[in-house]
């Protein structure tokens, strides 16, 4: 089912305690954060970016954006206001944000595919021979009440999507690769080393670029990630098995997000058609924490 079309290479999606959406438009021309209504047929600009990517909301309903043309981490207000709230990690600058979520210590964590989008996307096109460009995707943990910045991983091929899962451990994805890695997230947030925890790229994809992209737990412990260029989700268990696969109407899923608890349904973001196409999937998403360090039952994403 396509709950809401017209969208210009929609990533982020975050479902609102009233039923309503935000994701964000990616192309140059466009570049905002959108506002979809609860029956997806109406859409409104919150504010233009520049060339935004994920999206986190705080329980104060403030917009985190990760905006990779400028690159930077972004506080956006409902009522169209934005803030830059952080550029680099110890005068290292950011390349290419692209994916958040809020942790249990509270903290946002953020990926950065470690490549500039202007070199990897001019124009918006793919740059051909991406395979052979120079990547240092990094994973960045930031307190938001102290502004301090932490690199806790850094060297992979296109860092994408990042989740806490069941167990409270940090889950990120490479694209280029197709792994999803799993940290372990001890007592006062300290990461663990990189572990491979699953590989979502088909042996039988058809060529071309594809990889693991936003990514979803949920109650079950069950992991959904899309793989963009690859039509699909893919689906891992808790021992990041292949357990499932979800096909999408575009070969372009970009993001994936549940919606409110009980709907047990999931919306995802698709490029190439412009659209959030919705799944039911039997199960609720697991709820996200928030800068407060808690639970919330009502955002989802």
């Amino acid at each position: 089912m396509v709950f809401a079309s017209g969208l210009t290479s929609p990533e982020g999606p975050v479902a609102l305690p009233d039923g309503t959406w935000l994701v964000v438009e990616g192309r140059l021309h466009r570049g905002c954060v959108t506002h979809i209504s609860a029956d997806g047929l109406q859409k409104r600009v919150i504010k233009k970016t520049g060339l935004p990517n994920g999206l986190a909301v705080d329980s104060t309903g403030a917009i985190w954006v990760a905006e990779s043309l400028t690159p930077s981490l972004v506080r956006v207000t409902m009522d169209g206001k934005a803030e830059v709230v952080a550029t680099d990690c110890d005068d290292e600058p950011f390349l290419f944000p692209n994916d958040l979520c809020f942790g249990p210590d509270g903290s946002l964590y953020l990926t950065d595919s470690g490549i500039h989008v202007n070199d990897f996307a001019p124009e918006d096109n793919l740059r051909p021979g991406y395979m052979d460009l120079r990547y240092d995707g990094r994973i960045y943990r930031i307190d938001i009440g102290t502004g301090k910045i932490e690199k806790i991983d850094t060297g992979m091929s296109f860092t994408n999507g990042i989740a806490f899962g069941l167990d409270n451990q940090l889950y990120a994805n490479e694209t280029l690769t197709g792994a999803v890695y799993r940290y372990e997230w001890k007592n006062g947030g300290v990461i663990g080393p990189r572990i491979l925890f699953g590989n979502v790229i088909r042996k039988d994809a058809a060529p071309g670029f594809k990889g693991p992209d936003g990514m979803a737990f949920a109650t079950d412990g069950r992991l959904f990630v899309t793989v963009f260029g690859q039509g699909d989700l893919m689906v891992l268990d808790p021992n990041g098995d292949v357990c499932g696969r979800i096909e999408t109407a575009g070969k372009l899923p970009s993001n994936v997000a549940f919606c409110l608890p009980g709907q047990k349904r999931i919306h995802v973001t698709e490029y190439e058609l412009g659209q959030l196409e919705a799944f039911d999937v039997g199960v609720d998403g697991l709820p996200l924490w928030t800068e407060m360090g808690s639970k919330s039952l009502e955002i989802n994403h």
